[in-house]
């Protein structure tokens, strides 16, 4: 069973009790964090959300918030003497999957009696179609046609 799953602007590919680097989440270490948007669910048989699948979730759990390797960002422009290096260490959180599921919600019954009464309308309610077509008259929505062009005589193309 695994999961496709939304995390921190990024989607992971997730299995139960893999182990993954995300960016920071805010959560203390030890506590445990849900994402519910699942986009896609394989248990068995696919399951594809549109965006994401109701009432999926994955259960998560935050091990340790740390910084990634340095990345080294070096910028020259030759023949000109410009040279800029600057470095870039991305905050993480190492989370572990805990459960990829569903969330089931109890089906709940209604039942209720409808009378005659009830289903009947009111003699007192107007149908507010006929009050659209009785408020405009026939006459304010007369149309003006534009007056036909005449044809231009036809050159004679025979010779004399």
């Amino acid at each position: 069973m695994y999961a496709i799953v939304e995390i921190a602007g990024q989607q992971f590919k997730v299995v139960k009790d893999q182990k993954v680097f995300v960016h920071r989440l805010a959560g203390e270490e030890g506590s445990n964090v849900s994402f519910d948007k699942v986009l896609l669910l394989d248990d068995g048989k696919v399951t594809i959300g549109a965006p994401a699948i109701k009432d999926a979730s994955v259960e998560a759990k935050i091990l340790k918030h740390l910084k990634g390797d340095k990345v080294i960002v070096f910028k020259k422009k030759r023949r000109k003497g410009y040279k800029v290096k600057n470095g870039h260490r991305q905050a993480l959180t190492y989370i572990q999957i805990e459960s990829i599921g569903t969330k089931a919600a109890p089906k709940k019954v209604i039942v209720a009696k409808v009378t005659k009464e009830e289903t009947a309308p009111k003699a007192d309610a107007k149908p507010k179609a006929a009050a659209k077509k009785t408020s405009a008259p026939a006459a304010d929505k007369a149309v003006k046609k534009a007056p036909a062009k005449k044809a231009a005589p036809k050159k004679d193309t025979t010779k004399k």
